[in-house]
C-alpha cells in the first residue's frame, strides 16, 4: 500500500508525457504537410521536426492518420470529435446571447479556416489516392453537413432567420460558404485580405439566410 501513490504518480506522469509527445508529433506533421504536401512528407522528417525517433512517430499513428489528426487539431483543436459543437472552436457558443451568436460563429469558423485551409487542400489531394484519408474525409463532410443543419435549426429557434422551407438546402449552401475551400480561393489564391473575406462571409451568409 505504501507504493500505491508513487506508482500512481509515475503512471500519471507517463500519460502526460505521452499526450505531450503526441501533440508535438501532430504539430510537426501539420507544419510539414502544409508546407511540403502529403507525398513529400516522410515519417523521418516528422520525427526530426518533432524531436523524437521515427519509431515513436510510427507507434503514434500512420502517415495518413497523422494528416487527419493534423487537420482536425489545426482546424478545431480536437481530434476525432463527432461534431464541431464538441470542439474548442465551438466551446461556449450555444450559451451566447442572440445579439452575438451568429457573428461569433462566423468569426470562429473564419479563424479556423485561416489556420487550416492549406491542410484541407492537402487532405483533399491525399484522399484521391489514400483510402484511409478518403474514408476520414467522407466522415468529415458528413459531420460538416450535420453541423450546418444544426446551425440553421438553431438560428430558426432563436428567430435569427425566417423559417427555412428547405433546411438541408440552406445548410448545404452554408457549408459551401463556410468551407476552407472558399477561404483558400478568396484569400490565398485571389489575394483578398482576411477582413475582406470576413465581410464577404457575413454578407453572403445573411443573403442566404434571407431566402425562404
Amino acid at each position: 500500500m505504501v507504493f500505491d501513490a508513487p506508482r500512481s504518480y509515475r503512471s500519471e506522469l507517463r500519460a502526460q508525457q505521452a499526450v505531450a509527445t503526441r501533440r508535438r508529433i501532430i504539430e510537426a506533421s501539420a507544419s510539414l504537410f502544409a508546407t511540403k504536401g502529403y507525398q513529400a512528407t516522410t515519417i523521418a522528417a516528422i520525427a526530426r521536426e518533432a524531436g523524437v525517433s521515427a519509431e515513436t512517430v510510427k507507434a503514434a499513428a500512420s502517415k495518413a492518420e497523422l494528416l487527419i489528426a493534423a487537420f482536425e487539431v489545426t482546424f478545431s483543436g480536437s481530434e476525432g470529435a463527432g461534431s464541431l459543437a464538441d470542439t474548442e472552436v465551438a466551446a461556449g457558443i450555444v450559451e451566447l446571447p442572440d445579439a452575438v451568436f451568429l457573428d461569433t460563429v462566423l468569426t470562429q469558423i473564419a479563424t479556423a479556416n485561416a489556420r487550416a485551409h492549406s491542410l484541407w487542400t492537402v487532405l483533399l489531394g491525399a484522399a484521391l489516392s489514400d483510402p484511409v484519408v478518403d474514408e476520414a474525409l467522407q466522415g468529415m463532410l458528413g459531420r460538416r453537413a450535420a453541423d450546418n443543419v444544426q446551425l440553421v435549426t438553431e438560428l430558426m429557434r432563436r428567430k435569427l432567420t425566417a423559417p427555412q422551407s428547405d433546411v438541408e438546402g440552406t445548410a448545404a449552401a452554408l457549408s459551401f460558404l463556410l468551407s476552407p475551400e472558399a477561404y483558400q480561393q478568396l484569400v490565398a489564391q485571389s489575394g483578398w485580405s482576411p477582413e475582406r473575406y470576413r465581410r464577404w462571409l457575413a454578407d453572403a451568409v445573411a443573403a442566404e439566410l434571407a431566402r425562404v
